[in-house]
């Protein structure tokens, strides 16, 4: 096994955790500090991420997210009159596999100043109905900035490797990114591992019993 990897076997899946990346304390910095993914610095704009739109996985991902924003309210959803008006996908997707960007950033994204609250639309709904966003938004957004990569095996199986993200995985974009907060030590300032701060997105990803292992193996001295 390679250092710094943590190997589960479950079933047909061999998971191969970043344990340097699980029990670091990398903390997301929406509002306090991000930059952004532009290719110039911006945190006054308050896009963090989202100023591409969402892809998402599929077609019942792309169902369940047009569902859930039929029933956001307009005082909740800064860009409500523009979902109305034309849809949340992007107008050149017809298979509806992108949500449109509207004045820079998804359409989902409140801006700074929005009385509403600003951040994800999707996100503050869910909370305010005492729900997980994990069931509520793109699952490309609530995974982030966690990235899992399959490979198919020799003997059959899978091999799931779950890591950080890094620049190439934002495609071109990330060659021109003024900024990625996986990189240098900006954003490795909270109170608690990542094996922990995004257990509910790790457990999501991964399953219960996965997560229990890993979580019971880091914390082993």
């Amino acid at each position: 096994m390679e250092p710094g990897v943590e190997e589960i076997h479950d079933g047909e899946t061999v998971w191969r955790f970043d344990r340097d990346f699980l029990e670091s304390r990398w903390v997301c910095l929406w509002g306090r500090g991000c930059q952004g993914i532009g290719a110039e610095p911006a945190e006054h704009l308050g896009l963090g991420c989202c100023s591409v739109g969402a892809e998402l996985g599929d077609v019942d991902e792309a169902r369940m997210i047009d569902a859930l924003a039929a029933t956001l309210d307009p005082d909740r959803f800064e860009h409500h009159s523009e979902a109305i008006g034309g849809g949340i996908f992007s107008d050149s997707d017809s298979d509806r596999a992108q949500t449109r960007v509207v004045d820079g950033a998804c359409i989902f994204l409140n801006r700074p100043g929005f009385a509403g609250g600003a951040g994800c639309a999707l996100h503050l709904a869910a909370i305010a109905a005492g729900e997980s966003p994990i069931d509520w938004k793109p699952s490309v957004c609530w995974q982030l900035p966690v990235k899992v990569d399959w490979e198919p095996a020799a003997d059959g199986t899978e091999v799931a490797t779950v890591r950080r993200w890094a620049r190439r995985d934002w495609g071109p974009e990330g060659e021109t990114m003024a900024w990625c907060c996986t990189e240098g030590s900006l954003a490795y300032v909270g109170d608690r591992p990542v094996i922990e701060s995004l257990g509910g997105e790790l457990e999501a990803i991964v399953g219960t019993e996965v997560y229990v292992e890993l979580r019971g193996r880091l914390a082993t001295p």
